[in-house]
């Protein structure tokens, strides 16, 4: 360890211990905020139990006592966002939380004094939504979904469970800005790795039977799918059909649960834990504009043995080694 390294660290060290304790809530005191996700609306069982109100709970944040949540939520239905954005900012909230680079998007064109905390935000500078991750400016912060050459580690973990990959099909959200600048970035992850890529694009749920055929057509060694709001709603359409036909990579772990084969990409519980500091933060008075939007660090690869038994497929060694949960 040179003498840079060991600075540093110690430098770390010191500000971190010498930093205050995190204040409670002031008392009495009651926030309002908003919640605006994209996805279908969870039951009172699955709300309740979240990892976002476990988080906030662990920073003295009880909902019904001293914060009140106005949940909001498109059904995938992206053109109902600036309609419930509007409606969030009408009731005065505190701040917002924007779950997705959509919700994020409609929300900043409806109000530009709000505080914005976005959780899984995509390309946030690409999309215009703040100048710079150190210093975002204006009313939006939180944490981006994007990290450096994800998709380059999705690709060289999915070949190592396949090493014979060569041929890979790439299903996607085509609509989605975010999600066009990820597809980018594992093309060029793909090339390096002498991948060939196929790209099938959807839109609307009208897509899937077109590119379900072209899936079946094309006999791809393996399947990567790029997960936003749209495609986690008709994931189990998604998973019905691939699950026991083709190898499947994806970058959230519901995914898996579900059937797929693997999975590799930020730890959902951090993003909360993270998007739960930025809301405690903003609420005892700091600025959105003078909080650097943070990176995923945290990563969780999933992999499912039971649909790879069922595909006929054996997952090296080495690689349940690195994973953080094995489905059997």
């Amino acid at each position: 360890m040179n003498r840079t390294t060991v600075g540093l660290i110690v430098t770390l060290a010191l500000s971190i211990l010498a930093a205050p304790l995190a204040a409670a809530p002031p008392a009495g005191k009651v926030h309002r905020i908003g919640f605006l996700g994209v996805g279908p609306a969870p039951s009172e069982a699955e709300w309740q139990r979240s990892p976002f109100l476990r988080e906030l709970q662990q920073l003295g944040y009880v909902e019904g006592q001293n914060i009140l949540i106005e949940r909001r939520y498109a059904e995938g239905k992206r053109e109902r966002l600036p309609t419930l954005a509007a409606e969030l900012v009408q009731l005065h909230v505190d701040l917002i939380v924007a779950v997705g680079n959509g919700a994020a998007q409609a929300t900043k064109q409806a109000t530009s004094s709000i505080p914005i905390v976005v959780r899984r935000g995509g390309d946030l500078i690409g999309t215009g939504l703040i100048a710079t991750l150190a210093r975002p400016g204006g009313n939006v912060t939180g944490v981006s979904g994007l990290a450096q050459d994800l998709s380059g580690k999705q690709l060289e973990l999915l070949k190592e469970a396949i090493p014979t990959l060569s041929h890979l099909t790439v299903l996607w959200n085509a609509r989605d800005g975010a999600m066009t600048r990820s597809f980018n970035e594992l093309q060029v992850s793909a090339r390096a790795l002498g991948v060939t890529v196929q790209s099938l694009g959807v839109g609307n749920p009208n897509d899937f039977d077109r590119v379900f055929a072209e899936l079946t057509e094309a006999r791809p060694d393996a399947l990567f799918m790029l997960a936003d709001s749209f495609t986690v709603r008709h994931r189990r359409r998604i998973l019905d059909f691939a699950a026991s036909r083709v190898p499947t990579m994806f970058t959230h772990r519901e995914f898996v649960d579900d059937g797929g084969l693997m999975a590799y990409g930020p730890s959902l519980a951090e993003e909360w834990r993270r998007t739960a500091s930025f809301i405690d933060r903003i609420l005892k008075g700091a600025k959105p504009a003078d909080l650097p939007v943070e990176q995923p660090m945290g990563f969780e690869l999933v992999i499912n043995l039971k649909t790879a038994k069922a595909l006929g497929l054996t997952i090296p060694p080495t690689l349940l080694f690195q994973a953080t949960e094995v489905i059997r």
